[in-house]
This record gives C-alpha cells, sequence and structure tokens, in this order.
C-alpha cells in the first residue's frame, strides 16, 4: 500500500457540543508558533546588526515573521473567548455564496502577493446563521489554507441533496508529492500535527460555535476539510417552502462583535492612534496603524483591510486616489473619518458613495458606532 493512500479523518458533529480546548496544550501550542517564528525573526536582527544592512527580501521575510507571531497571539485570545462560551450566535438569512465571494475578493491581493492560486466552484446557497462569525470563519479558512498550502487552493460550494444543506470544501496540498521518502512512517504525527496550527484551532472553534458539522480528511499530501450549514434554506420547489427560520429573540449581544475583522488606522499623531486604539479594543478588531498615506498605499499592496479609518488632515489627492483604487477592487470597503471639528457622528456623501465622520473630541463614544454602521452598511451591499 502507498504511504499516501494511509489517512486521517476528523469528524466534529454539530449535534455534538465541542469540548473546550486543553489550556495547558493550547499555552504550548501558541508558545510554539510564536517562538518559531520569532526566532527566525531575530536571526534575520542578528544578520541586520552584523551586516548593517538588509535586502527587500530578507525585510519582507522580517515582517512577515513579526506579523504570523503577532497574530498567532491574537488567534490564541479569539480562541480562549470562543471556547469559554461568552459568544452567541445572532441568526438570520444569509447569502452564503455572496459573503464567500466578498471575503475572497478581500483576500484577493493577499493571495496574489502569496503566489496562492485559487479555483472556486459556487453553487448558490443560502443559510440561516450568524453573518459576523461566519464571515470571520472564511477568514480563518483562508489563514489556515494560506499558512500550509504548497498549490493550488481548490474552493467548492454546493448542497448536499440528503439532508439539503450547504457544503463548503477546502481542498490543498500541505506539501509537495515527490517530498516523502521511502522511510517516511511517521507522516500522521508529524504533518498532521503541523496543520494544527493556531489558525486551525480559532477555525474549528468558530465552526463549533456555529453549530456546523466539520469533517477533514488528510493524507501524507493533501488535506481536505468541508463544513455543513445544517440550516440551510432550500428554495422553493413546486409551490412549498421551508418555513421561516428567523427568530428575533435569537438575536444576542455579542461581547466582541468585530472580532475576525481588520482595520487599517491612518493618523499621523499619536494621540490620536491612541483614542482610536482604546475605542476600538472592545471590539475585537485587528487594528494595524500607519502614518500616512504613502505608508497606507504600501500596506494595501499585500493585502486589503475591511475598514480604513482616517484623519481628515490627510484626505489630500493622494488618499482619494487610493480610496477609489480600494472602491474599485471592494465596492463595499468602508471608510471612517476623523474630523478635526464637527459633530460627533455624521454620514458624508463622497459621489455615489457614503462614509462616516467623528469628532476627534467624541472617538471614544462614538467611533464604535460609526464603524459598526459602516461594516454593516458594507455587508448589507454585499448581499444585494
Amino acid at each position: 500500500m502507498e504511504m499516501s493512500e494511509l489517512v486521517r479523518d476528523q469528524v466534529t458533529p454539530a449535534q455534538r457540543p465541542s469540548q473546550p480546548p486543553d489550556p495547558h496544550v493550547l499555552l504550548a501550542q501558541l508558545g510554539c508558533e510564536v517562538a518559531r517564528t520569532l526566532s527566525a525573526a531575530i536571526e534575520r536582527v542578528n544578520a541586520l546588526a552584523a551586516t548593517g544592512r538588509i535586502d527587500r527580501a530578507s525585510l519582507k521575510a522580517l515582517r512577515e515573521e513579526v506579523d504570523h507571531a503577532r497574530r498567532a497571539g491574537i488567534m490564541g485570545q479569539q480562541v480562549s473567548r470562543f471556547a469559554s462560551g461568552r459568544v452567541q450566535v445572532a441568526r438570520e438569512r444569509l447569502d452564503l455564496t455572496g459573503l464567500l465571494l466578498e471575503a475572497l475578493r478581500q483576500r484577493r491581493r493577499e493571495f496574489e502577493a502569496r503566489g496562492a492560486e485559487v479555483r472556486q466552484f459556487f453553487a448558490q446557497a443560502e443559510v440561516m446563521n450568524d453573518a459576523t462569525l461566519t464571515f470571520s470563519l472564511l477568514q480563518s479558512l483562508f489563514d489556515w489554507a494560506l499558512e500550509h498550502a504548497v498549490s493550488r487552493i481548490d474552493l467548492k460550494l454546493d448542497i448536499k441533496p440528503w439532508p439539503a444543506q450547504a457544503r463548503l470544501t477546502c481542498a490543498f496540498s500541505h506539501r509537495q508529492a515527490d517530498s516523502r521518502t521511502a522511510g517516511d512512517t511517521a507522516w500522521l504525527e508529524s504533518d498532521v500535527s503541523l496543520l494544527e496550527t493556531m489558525s486551525w484551532c480559532l477555525l474549528q472553534q468558530i465552526a463549533v460555535a456555529l453549530e456546523l458539522t466539520i469533517y477533514r480528511h488528510d493524507t501524507a499530501n493533501r488535506t481536505t476539510l468541508t463544513l455543513e450549514f445544517p440550516e440551510t434554506v432550500v428554495p422553493r420547489i413546486d409551490g412549498l417552502s421551508t418555513s421561516e427560520l428567523d427568530d428575533p429573540s435569537q438575536h444576542a449581544h455579542n461581547s466582541q462583535p468585530l472580532a475576525g475583522r481588520h482595520a487599517l488606522v491612518v493618523a499621523s499623531r499619536r494621540e490620536v492612534r491612541g483614542l482610536v486604539r482604546d475605542a476600538l479594543r472592545p471590539m475585537g478588531l485587528m487594528i494595524d496603524f500607519v502614518n500616512s498615506v504613502d505608508e497606507a498605499v504600501e500596506f494595501c499592496r499585500d493585502g486589503l483591510p475591511h475598514a480604513v479609518v482616517y484623519e481628515a488632515a490627510l484626505a489630500g489627492e493622494r488618499f482619494e486616489k487610493l480610496r477609489a483604487d480600494m472602491l474599485t477592487e471592494v465596492p463595499t470597503m468602508a471608510f471612517v473619518q476623523i474630523a478635526e471639528h464637527g459633530k460627533a457622528f455624521e454620514v458624508l456623501n463622497l459621489g455615489s458613495h457614503q462614509f462616516a465622520s467623528v469628532g476627534r473630541d467624541a472617538l471614544l463614544e462614538s467611533l464604535p458606532a460609526a464603524m459598526m454602521f459602516e461594516l454593516a452598511r458594507s455587508e448589507s451591499v454585499a448581499q444585494q
């Protein structure tokens, strides 16, 4: 029997509540990932200190290593929050196909920057679930796939005939086929454990919170993940339709409603950056800061955020070109302006687009509401 024929399956039924991750295992996993990436980063810093020079490729690699360590830490916090049961799910009718396309559009630059090809086949599917958490699930899926894929990533969304359930499948090779050796009999223990990084832990915990069924099928070279959505809205057939599943009583407060979203803050003043950080910290956003529009342009080369918060003083011709480029690529991009003066929270018009504006003195009180407004409006546009 060929070694590549050996498989390992993981199944987490939606009907069975997931056990919280062992905190000791989680801490060891987090420490291992952070230490591994920071060790590589320190080697590059030492080389820089010794030579006084660093080339563009090494600088990019250093940035990626530090960013990976930071992301691992953030994911660890999110896994802990989901495992604690503090996240409540608000069910509503979702266009899963549209949400998936929007998530892919948000990450297109990152896929291209990493040379990752994505082959997609999406059927039309609607489900009942939490919009924010479902979007976070898709982003976590892409994080996990990008971390491990060594070739094309295959994405498929279809409807399983019985029971009728939307089914999202992600498949990729996690190592090259010719990388195996004849004596490689421990691939189950080594390769599979390498797949179960913090991005996998977070993906798994979000899926469990959404009560999805998870199947993972691993071979020596390839892994296939399937997520099934039990509450799929079945299309109207022969005059019959499913009953309306949306129950307003299910909508609940989420302690970190924007977890999994990414905001870029363009602000030249340290005090403004501090106010923004304090205002958005409870929302669960991942935030990056740049000092100028030129830095924002450079930052966005590798991937676009979900929202941009910027000082009005920086909104000149250069920024408007960046905004136009972003909206061309992602028409639902959210923008929140920080006005030096004016009303606490207002909605402004720019051509055919609207965006929120918050006065600097009201950032702590009004910025969270403005961000929720902008991202909710973007989701509404994406699903139309």
